[in-house]
């Protein structure tokens, strides 16, 4: 991946059950790989797998974390997916508000500080 190991990636792993996708989204942050994931229900997929088409109802986790940390989600989600061929891509982060990206990259540094630090004012 080019760039740097702190740049900042979402990390996309399509899952086909919310058990799954809870069960990859805790060990992420429990493990500190990823800041935060996000687990998105009702995502339908269609694709091409032995030649069939399918249709699949399935859950999107969109994982934060940074670039140094692809490889070891990559390895940690290929081991523990139910499926043989799990999604597992990043895409780069172009942009993102400082305090958020720092939080990022410090959480995954840290194993997993509790969250943005916010004040009164920040969450009126």
């Amino acid at each position: 991946m080019a760039g740097t190991a702190d740049d900042l990636v979402e990390i996309r792993v399509a899952t086909p059950d919310r058990a799954t996708a809870l069960r990859l989204a805790h060990l992420l942050v429990d493990e500190g790989l990823a800041a935060c994931v996000q687990v998105i229900p009702g995502v339908t997929s269609v694709y091409r797998w032995d030649g069939v088409v399918h249709e699949d109802a399935e859950h999107l986790l969109l994982a934060k974390s940074t670039a140094g940390r692809f490889a070891p989600i990559r390895e940690r989600v290929g081991a523990e997916h139910p499926y043989d061929t799990p999604e597992v891509i990043a895409v780069p982060v172009s942009d993102a508000e400082s305090r958020y990206a720092s939080w990022v990259r410090e959480a995954v540094r840290q194993g997993g500080p509790a969250g943005p630090a916010t004040t009164d004012e920040d969450a009126r």
